[in-house]
């Protein structure tokens, strides 16, 4: 059975529709629902277990949606709300279930979620994983990337090297990367990466994530075999052709991608 990953949300830090926003994909997704998007977050099941990546204010109605009642194993790209607001209510639930599940995330970033859930560690084992970590038969590489405005964030890259070897990168916040943050993005099977505009109008020193225009330019150097774009705005409708190269796809919630 392949290793498979699940989109669980494909939103941006404010989600589609946005509660204050009339506009005209935002009403769709209150109405047809095409472009309703949670927070950004992916399941990655291997060899029957699960590990989830992100854990934002939407976690709650993901795992409804999902039918689940318990998840051991989180990993965690940045301490931004969209990221971990839905942590106190995983912690919560492990404390009504008399189950201590597993954090991942690098040093800093834990440090950050304990101070401002510090009981938290309670409920949860904190593992710090800013050297790597293996994880059922991936290994699992964390690095800074730029995030503009708002400093850095984590992305994750993903190696698998037993029968059937495979590389990918989950790098959902991120932008105007330099040569060292693009290093590891070589040689990929996927990449998801996160493209809050298909152009966004807005100056670059006010930004934190990459519009498509300027992704089309990263992938051009980099050279995935296959991309999916996840973590957009209100800006981004699913139905309008883009015209984005053949290996692009635009992630929608529920999305399963075979890893081979």
């Amino acid at each position: 059975m392949s290793d498979i990953l699940t989109f669980w949300g494909t939103g941006d830090s404010m989600g589609v529709p946005r509660v204050y926003c009339p506009c005209d994909i935002c009403t769709e997704a209150r109405t047809t629902g095409h472009n309703r998007r949670f927070r950004s977050s992916v399941m990655l099941n291997a060899g029957g277990h699960e590990l989830l990546i992100d854990c934002g204010p939407d976690w709650r109605a993901q795992m409804e949606r999902s039918d689940k009642r318990f998840i051991e194993h989180v990993l965690i790209t940045h301490a931004h709300f969209d990221h971990i607001a839905g942590l106190p209510e995983w912690a919560d639930a492990c404390r009504w279930l008399g189950r201590k599940a597993h954090l991942y995330a690098p040093h800093d970033v834990l440090h950050t979620i304990t101070q401002q859930f510090p009981w938290l560690e309670r409920h949860l084992n904190l593992h710090d994983c800013i050297h790597g970590l293996t994880w059922e038969n991936w290994h699992i590489t964390p690095w800074k990337v730029c995030h503009g405005k708002n400093g850095f964030s984590y992305a994750y890259k993903f190696t698998r090297a037993a029968a059937s070897p495979y590389h990918w990168v989950y790098c959902s916040d991120a932008i105007n990367l330099n040569a060292e943050e693009k290093a590891p993005m070589f040689g990929l099977q996927l990449l998801v990466l996160g493209t809050n505009f298909y152009k966004e109008e807005a100056e670059l020193k006010t930004r934190s994530v990459y519009d498509m225009v300027e992704a089309l330019e990263l992938l051009e150097e980099v050279q995935p075999k296959q991309v999916l774009f996840t973590h957009m705005s209100h800006g981004v409708d699913v139905h309008r052709d883009y015209r984005l190269p053949s290996f692009i796809t635009l992630a929608q919630t529920g999305m399963q991608v075979p890893l081979e």
